[in-house]
């Protein structure tokens, strides 16, 4: 006769357990701008407090190091672009207007990336833009796509998933008597969402969204090809950090180029957008 072994779990491991599975339950659902249903254990508001949080520390940081940009030509240049982005954003996105807009110039020459958190709080670094030789255009198409996952909520998004992965782990730690694979679980959660690189699907989110608030504020949509191809060409087959955190097939300059004619109907003049305020970090 076969035996059935069922595992015999302490009081607090089962009550972990049913806290994980009722997290599960009651997790609020998103949708997407692009109709995508998002799993939300993290609200969209944690997700900004805490990215606030880590927007302060990470200046604090920078101030120390002083790789905070001050020329004003620089400035002038990124508070343009980004302000026109963020009309747009806010046009589009009301929600978004008690957002504290923000950008962190960083000197750093050697560095090509470019983020955008929860709550608006942005940087780009001067590697991207200098090793790239950016148009103002192509500067909109990266801080629009970046701008895009905050939009879309990415952040939270990532957080929740980040969660539900600590809290599994953190089940079986419990389960097995194992502290070990508690203490990397909640170290790997947190690099998890901090720092790997978003989903394929929020990429793609990201790119859609993005080549269209710079289209919108004025910005050519052909530009989103000539970045990408860029990007592709820095670094040979390794690509540049940026690449390393935003995935990329070898045809994302092509679809993105099928985008462009109807991103262009929606501002065949290429008019400009108002500047919105925007703080530049210093």
């Amino acid at each position: 006769m076969m035996m059935t072994y069922t595992p015999k779990l302490t009081i607090n491991t089962s009550l972990l357990l049913l806290g994980i599975a009722t997290a599960l339950v009651l997790a609020g659902c998103a949708t997407s701008p692009t109709g995508r249903t998002q799993l939300m254990v993290i609200s969209p508001e944690k997700a900004i407090s805490e990215s606030k949080s880590a927007y302060l520390s990470t200046v604090s940081e920078l101030e120390e190091s002083d790789q905070l940009v001050t020329d004003p030509k620089r400035i002038s240049r990124i508070k343009t672009i980004t302000g026109r982005l963020i009309t747009e954003a806010v046009a589009k996105y009301p929600k978004t207007a008690s957002w504290e807009w923000s950008v962190a110039i960083i000197d750093d020459p050697d560095t090509l990336n470019a983020w955008c958190m929860a709550g608006g709080r942005m940087a780009i670094y001067t590697g991207i833009i200098d090793q790239l030789n950016l148009t103002d255009d192509e500067i909109a198409q990266i801080m629009g796509h970046e701008i895009s996952h905050a939009l879309a909520n990415h952040t939270a998004e990532q957080m929740s998933r980040a969660m539900v992965i600590n809290a599994g782990l953190a089940a079986t730690a419990a389960a097995t008597d194992n502290n070990a694979i508690a203490l990397s679980g909640g170290a790997m959660a947190a690099k998890y969402a901090l720092q790997l690189p978003n989903s394929r699907t929020a990429e793609n989110e990201a790119d859609r969204i993005g080549i269209e608030l710079a289209t919108r504020a004025g910005y050519s949509p052909t530009s989103a090809v000539t970045l990408w191809e860029k990007m592709q060409e820095v670094g040979g087959s390794s690509g540049p950090e940026f690449l390393s955190t935003h995935p990329s097939s070898g045809n994302r300059a092509k679809e993105l180029g099928k985008l462009a004619p109807e991103m262009r109907q929606l501002n065949p003049t290429a008019k400009k957008s108002a500047v919105y305020p925007v703080t530049i970090v210093q």
